[in-house]
């Protein structure tokens, strides 16, 4: 008899009363019931060498993981699900569960060492909608991982794939397109999570650009936050405050932006050159 997948709304209903669990909502649990979803979002994941999960829950979309990847890491915060996931998930000698916080853990020393034995590192995940911001600032400092693929809440992923002069263009989109392509896969329906949440999800994928920032990467994204701290004020408004010891007007003039523009009229190469024009002062 063909096992049932753990992403399906009469295993994952089993396994939560078999362990005496439910969704905790202080860990931003919501558990996929949707195994269409699981599968096409391992697929599309580029799963070629080894892949880090954030936030398991249950194993949904890990089980998923195990059958295509050489290597499954997943770090889960909550020591109640240690027994679910051990248990529903021994079949896979491929499968690596680490019980921290991610946002804690060693990440830089743990990529070195899957991209050594695997050849490549990669990031599949449901991420929980309170630390989606986090956890993808903390993989942007890395790398050496090539592609981010990770669910979150459609307003997020929105803004982070906008383009200029949309209306959800903002610190957010410049700041991930600084360092990668970003695109949108799909839109998950909030039906497809037990519990739903009220809001939909969509899948969005991050790839590595071969860029290097020699620049202090945390200077350069308070700089971004800067330039749209104030939607309404013009670029030249919103820096004149973040930078009195210089002459906006100046650098502006020399980077060829009107300073009655505003950020989101800016692109993310406009940004980044007002950026190294300014920190050479």
């Amino acid at each position: 008899m063909m096992k049932k997948s753990i992403a399906t709304p009469s295993r994952t209903k089993e396994i939560l009363e078999q362990y005496g669990l439910k969704a905790k909502k202080g860990f931003g649990q919501n558990f996929l019931v949707d195994p269409v979803i699981v599968e096409r979002c391992a697929m599309e994941a580029h799963l070629e060498g080894s892949v880090i999960e954030i936030g398991p829950g249950i194993g949904s979309l890990s089980e998923q993981l195990c059958k295509i990847a050489k290597h499954v890491t997943a770090y889960e915060i909550d020591e109640d699900l240690i027994p679910v996931l051990t248990n529903e998930l021994k079949e896979y000698t491929n499968f690596e569960l680490l019980c921290e916080d991610f946002l804690e853990a060693n990440i830089e020393e743990k990529v070195k060492e899957l991209k050594d034995k695997y050849g490549q590192v990669v990031v599949c995940a449901n991420l929980p909608y309170y630390i989606t911001s986090p956890v993808l600032f903390r993989l942007f400092s890395c790398k050496d991982i090539s592609y981010i693929t990770v669910m979150v809440q459609k307003e997020v992923g929105d803004r982070f794939a906008a383009k200029v002069n949309d209306k959800e263009y903002s610190a957010l989109s410049v700041e991930g397109q600084l360092l990668y392509d970003i695109k949108k896969l799909f839109t998950v329906p909030g039906r497809s999570f037990n519990p739903s949440p009220n809001v939909d999800s969509v899948i969005i994928q991050f790839s590595r650009k071969d860029k290097i920032i020699e620049e202090d990467i945390e200077d350069l994204y308070n700089f971004i936050r800067a330039c749209f701290k104030q939607r309404r004020k013009t670029i030249y408004n919103n820096l004149k405050d973040y930078r009195e010891d210089v002459d906006i007007k100046e650098i502006l003039k020399e980077a060829g932006i009107a300073e009655g523009k505003r950020a989101q009229e800016l692109s993310v190469q406009e940004i980044e050159e007002l950026y190294r024009r300014m920190h050479e002062r």
